[in-house]
């Protein structure tokens, strides 16, 4: 049955005719992975497109001490994304009970997190935004709680997410106190 679709010398030669079910399996393996790392990245995307028509705003702000330059926002929040779709993909490979409610959860704070870089960036909603950042890290400790019931490591990577929001929190009430 299976050799009906392989040539026996496709394998030696690089045909494309022959069809490695090995190869197959990998891919079907590492499909989550890619799937929710591009959910991630894509959340990142349209957050950036929020971020960048309020960069002019942004940059005459008075900001508090620490700071860092504008650079070091999407370094920090694509290794973010990246650890986030990691983790999410980690929970759905679990095939655990709760796995759709961590996923869910994970759905939920994606798009609290998009919507904090609009009401910061493109509305200029200071301190609304910064109300809006904490809802955005207790959804972050639901969500580590949640993944941690499932696959550890996977609520670990979300650690340096919520101490970074914790900081963006730190930044964005700064922010709003110095500019009002």
């Amino acid at each position: 049955m299976f050799s009906d679709f392989v040539q026996s010398d496709s394998y030696s030669t690089g045909h494309p005719a022959y069809y490695d079910p090995v190869m197959i399996l990998k891919w079907k393996t590492h499909l989550p992975d890619l799937v929710f790392i591009l959910i991630a990245l894509a959340a990142g995307g349209l957050s950036a497109i929020a971020v960048m028509k309020g960069m002019p705003f942004y940059e005459q702000l008075a900001k508090p001490p620490l700071t860092p330059p504008s650079a070091v926002f999407p370094i920090a929040w694509s290794i973010l994304y990246l650890l986030m779709g990691i983790g999410a993909a980690r929970v759905w490979k679990a095939h655990a009970p709760r796995r759709g409610t961590a996923i869910a959860v994970f759905g939920v704070q994606l798009v609290i997190n998009a919507l904090w870089s609009v009401w910061f960036f493109a509305l200029q909603a200071l301190l609304f935004a910064f109300v809006w950042l904490i809802a955005l890290i207790l959804a972050i400790a639901l969500m580590i709680r949640v993944f941690s019931g499932i696959d550890r490591p996977a609520a670990w990577m979300q650690v340096p997410y919520l101490l970074w929001c914790c900081f963006a929190a730190y930044l964005n009430f700064g922010i709003w106190i110095l500019n009002r």
